[in-house]
């Protein structure tokens, strides 16, 4: 039997599913309708704190781009990438961003791929939001020349490409990429996801006037070093919290749910509680009041962190 005479049959007195109650399983629960409107800004229940790095007054939770830009760290679902592509249409996008405005949230992290959606944000919504820019796609130093002409209030050198030019020892590419942002009058960042990056780094006396590392627990359930399947970004979290405890730059942590897999409220705290001054977190439109609310808990009940604020 097709689909087609399946549905048809079903509908019909007698064969299980009236045409009442079809129409009813179609239409969304009041509970599910409330979920899926839920995330305006009048649920907020107050302003986000911001703090400094360098110049520019950033609120502590800032918005990743990864899934607006399909890159969702999908471990091995094949669909993820597809699925945040097809979500996050140009209109979805201008959307989620406006409403991380409307909730306090003041800063975009994302690649330099994305400058086409954030300067037609600004043209065509009139949106304010700053754009930190990771400069991970492309040459290095043009990368960066892209992200100043298109207004990025900040550059850093994102995790990967950083973790690589350590790996080769091309620190000079480094120092210069550095230069050239600062050169330009805005905080140069260093990202990682490797804590043998940050040493490295340091070791050569690099200071950057931030970092971007990577900081999550590692008890979820798919935390498996070997094999890695873009399933784990801080295999060694002690050692990342012991050395950024030792340094005096403002900390933008990043992957702090570790792709979806730890619950905000957890994740959060553990970021804060153990030395961050700022988390970078990627976020649906719906998610965003929740998150927000969440970041306002854990910030008016800590009672202690592992290293004084550094922004």
């Amino acid at each position: 039997m097709s689909a087609k005479s399946q549905l048809a049959g079903a509908s019909k007195p007698g064969r299980g599913v009236s045409r009442r109650n079809l129409l009813a399983a179609a239409a969304v629960s009041p509970m599910a309708a409330r979920a899926v409107q839920s995330g305006g800004p009048a649920e907020i229940k107050g302003r986000l704190p911001q703090a400094k790095i360098g110049n520019l007054s950033i609120s502590r939770m800032i918005i990743g781009g990864n899934q607006m830009g399909g890159w969702a760290h999908s471990r091995d679902l094949a669909y993820v990438a597809q699925l945040c592509k097809a979500y996050f249409t140009r209109k979805k996008v201008f959307d989620t961003l406006a409403l991380a405005e409307q909730c306090g949230i003041n800063a975009f992290l994302t690649s330099n791929l994305l400058i086409p959606l954030v300067e037609g944000y600004r043209h065509e919504a009139g949106g304010k939001i700053q754009f930190i820019s990771d400069n991970g796609s492309g040459p290095l130093l043009d990368a960066i020349r892209q992200s100043i002409d298109a207004g990025a209030a900040s550059c850093y050198i994102q995790g990967g490409v950083a973790d690589n030019l350590v790996r080769k020892g091309d620190f000079d590419q480094m120092n210069r990429a550095l230069e050239l942002i600062r050169k330009n009058r805005m905080p140069a960042g260093i990202g990682a996801h490797r804590v043998e990056t940050v040493k490295a780094c340091l070791q050569k006396g690099l200071h950057p006037d931030y970092w971007m590392k990577t900081l999550h627990r590692v008890d979820y359930w798919s935390a498996k070093i070997e094999p890695e399947n873009d399933n784990i970004w801080d295999v060694r979290p002690d050692e990342t919290i012991a050395l950024m405890r030792e340094l005096k730059e403002p900390w933008i942590a990043f992957k702090v749910l570790a792709a979806g897999a730890i619950p905000p409220k957890s994740g959060f705290r553990f970021a804060f509680e153990n030395g961050a001054d700022f988390i970078c977190v990627g976020m649906f439109d719906w998610q965003i009041a929740a998150d927000v609310n969440l970041v306002l808990d854990v910030l008016g009940s800590l009672t202690s962190r592992l290293r004084p604020w550094c922004a």
